[in-house]
This record gives C-alpha cells, structure tokens and sequence, in this order.
C-alpha cells in the first residue's frame, strides 16, 4: 500500500485536527493549547517527543528499524493578530487567525508521522518531526535550533523539508525552485529630531515633516538607482507618526519604519550601510538630526538544488508532472524555515489550496479559506519525501 493510498484512510481524521487547530489560534512562541493538541495528536505512537523550554515546540523522534541517516520534516504552529471574517463554521472567534495556513501545515505533519510510524519497521533510518511556534515575526526556528533541534536524533540531519500551502494557488498545484526562494526580511528605524516649533511661525524652528517626506521620496530613487536590477530590494514604509499632541505645534521628532526585504546578503549589506548615510545627508541638510536602527529578522531562504531536484523528481512521480511547476522566479515574503536550511540543505515547496469559495482571497487576510480536501495527500507527501531521502532513492517509483 503506497503512503497515498493509506492517507485516504486518515484525511477525515487530519482534516478534523485541522478544523480544530483553526477554531483556537494562538500567537507568537507560547501556544499552549495548541502544544496540547498537538501532544494529543501524537499520543500513541512510538515516539521520542521533547517540548521546548523557551516556546511551545514539539519535536517527535521516529526511529527506524533499519539504520540510515536522519531527515527533518518542519511545520509551524502560530496564528496572526487578525479577526477572522470567513463565516466558516469552525472560524476562530478570539480574534487571533490561522490566515497563513499553518494549521493545515501541523494537522499535514502529523498525517506524516502516523503515516512513517505504520511502516517503522522498515523505515531506512531516522525522521524528526519539527512543530514550531513563532514563525510569524518571533524566529522560533532560530530558538529552536539553539536549543539543540538539530542534535535531538543524535546526529544531524541529512535534509530538511517543509511546504507552505497558498490559499491564492490552484487548488493541487506543487511548485518550488532551487536557489533563493524567499526573501531576507528586515526593519529600519528612522528618528528625524529638530527643534519643532509654533505652526504659525514655522521659520523661529525646524520643522522635520518636510525633511521626513524628502527622505520617504529618496528611498525611491535609493531603490532604483543604487541596487542593481539584478539582484533587487523591497522597501516599504510601514510607518510614520509624529510626537506632535497639537493642531497648532510643530513636531520635534518624526519616526519612519520601514520594511526592508532583499535576495542576498549582499544586498542587505548594501542597504544596511548606505541607506543611513543618504537619510542622515538629508536631514543635517535642514538642520535635523536623523538616528537609524537596524533590525534583522528572517534570511533568505535559500532551497539546496540537490535536495530540491530530489523533491521535483518525488513530486512529479507522486503526482504527474502537469502539477508540478519550476517558479521562475522567488518572492519577496519571507519564512523562518530559512534558519534551519542555513544549517542543513533542503528545500521548502508550496501546494496550492485555493478554495472554490474564496477565489481571490488573500493570504494574511480577514477572509482567507484554505480547501483542506488534500491534507491526506500533503501528510504522504511529506512521508514520501523523508522515506525517499533516507533510502537514496532518486527514481520515480511511489512508495
């Protein structure tokens, strides 16, 4: 029996952990409900499971009856701060929302566990299953990997693998690419300081709005002229607010927050050293100061392309060819699991989920629907995957 034909036999069981994973979301690194759900959703199985110390992780060791090397399978667990607006009979009501899909994500990973617990006996070697908090903002894979993911098995894996669903994707449709997939993510923090004043009599002061409106129309041309085409940045002004309380004063500090995404560590570096020097250059030239802070969030995340030729070949042998797509291009929204592919090779693929409700919904949006019919189908997936990386195998053959 292929790893396919068994999940028809668990869809309804992971597509009712997936409904009940959506109806409770929980936010950042401490999910304790969903842990528990998670821990319920194991119980049973042969496993060695550890819980995080400092974020509700769960990490399930599969020992094989055979010896072999050690795969990594990843899902994460977190919810985003949005009012869920679908009317879906099983929508979460606490404000918070699975809007991102991970909770097709965990409900998919444990269909792989149960799917690679059935036939352990045989199993080539050793699978961990990686359910981690605080993938939207917080880092939890990089917490997780200081606290020794990577080690859990004994010894390092080989692999490492994770797929993301896209509510805005045909609903079966398998893509991924090698190389850069996803981008680095990354905030500047821009405090325009100046003596502010009365806004009747604006030439006694310094006024920093003029100042702080120059600079938002000089990143344009920072991005257009000063990064290469080729190698492209993202830089969004997520915020601008003043200190002014008044109609009638003249503020003393203008902040600017600004999202910043690239495809390289070059360009990041690009950005990190010079895009300060043009804001300060700006400011001093009308008497403001400008201070600037840098914060790091995600790298890219960047696919092996051993590891994702293995995944297109096991894909189009699970499910055809005319399924399965080579992006020609990456995006610029960014993933955490780019922490654990900077440590071992791997690859991240998306499945597409579109639901025939919901057409043109957006993800990270108050009325996103995920179709969850192919949640059998990602768990021996994801099953498919390990089995082939830990035997060797590169042939299309399905398990």
């Amino acid at each position: 029996m292929s790893f396919l034909t068994a999940a028809t036999r668990i869809a309804p069981e992971l597509v009712a952990l997936r409904r009940t994973l959506h109806a409770e979301p929980e936010l950042r690194l401490h999910l304790p409900k969903t842990q528990a759900t998670v821990l319920e959703a194991l119980s049973g199985l042969e496993l060695e499971i550890s819980e995080g110390r400092g974020l509700s992780s769960v990490v399930a060791v599969l020992r094989g009856g055979r010896p072999g090397p050690v795969v990594l399978l990843r899902a994460d667990l977190d919810g985003l701060p949005i009012r869920e607006a679908t009317g879906l009979p099983f929508a979460a009501q606490n404000g918070a929302m699975h809007a991102c899909g991970h909770d097709l994500h965990t409900a998919g990973l444990v269909g792989a566990a149960r799917l690679l617990h059935e036939r352990r006996a045989d199993l080539p070697g050793t699978v961990v299953f990686a359910f981690q908090p605080g993938e939207e903002g917080a880092g939890g894979a990089r917490i997780m990997l200081e606290e020794g993911l990577l080690d859990v098995a004994g010894e390092r894996p080989v692999a490492a693998y994770a797929v993301h669903v896209d509510c805005g994707e045909p609903l079966g449709r398998y893509s991924t690419r090698p190389g850069p997939i996803m981008a680095s993510s990354g905030s500047m923090f821009i405090r325009v300081k100046a003596a502010g004043g009365h806004a009747a009599i604006p030439h006694h002061g310094v006024d920093p709005v003029p100042v702080a409106a120059e600079i938002i129309l000089a990143l344009q041309t920072f991005v257009t002229r000063r990064i290469p085409v080729t190698d492209p940045a993202v830089i969004s002004v997520t915020r601008l607010a003043s200190d002014s309380q008044a109609r009638n004063v003249i503020p003393s500090q203008i902040s600017i927050d600004l999202n910043v995404r690239t495809l390289s560590a070059q360009t990041q570096q690009l950005v990190q050293a010079e895009l300060p020097l043009m804001v300060q250059g700006l400011a001093a030239a009308h008497r403001c100061v400008a201070e600037v802070e840098w914060a790091g969030n995600y790298p890219v995340t960047f696919n092996d392309g051993a590891e994702t030729d293995r995944v297109l070949n096991c894909l189009k042998g699970l499910h055809g060819p005319e399924r399965v797509e080579l992006l020609p291009t990456p995006g610029m929204a960014s993933e955490d699991f780019s922490y654990m592919l900077e440590k071992v090779p791997g690859t991240m693929f998306f499945l597409g989920v579109q639901s025939s409700e919901s057409s043109g919904t957006a993800m990270h949006s108050a009325t996103a629907v995920f179709d969850d019919s192919l949640l059998g189908e990602q768990a021996a997936t994801l099953a498919e995957l390990a089995w082939r990386r830990l035997s060797g195998e590169t042939q299309d053959s399905v398990r």
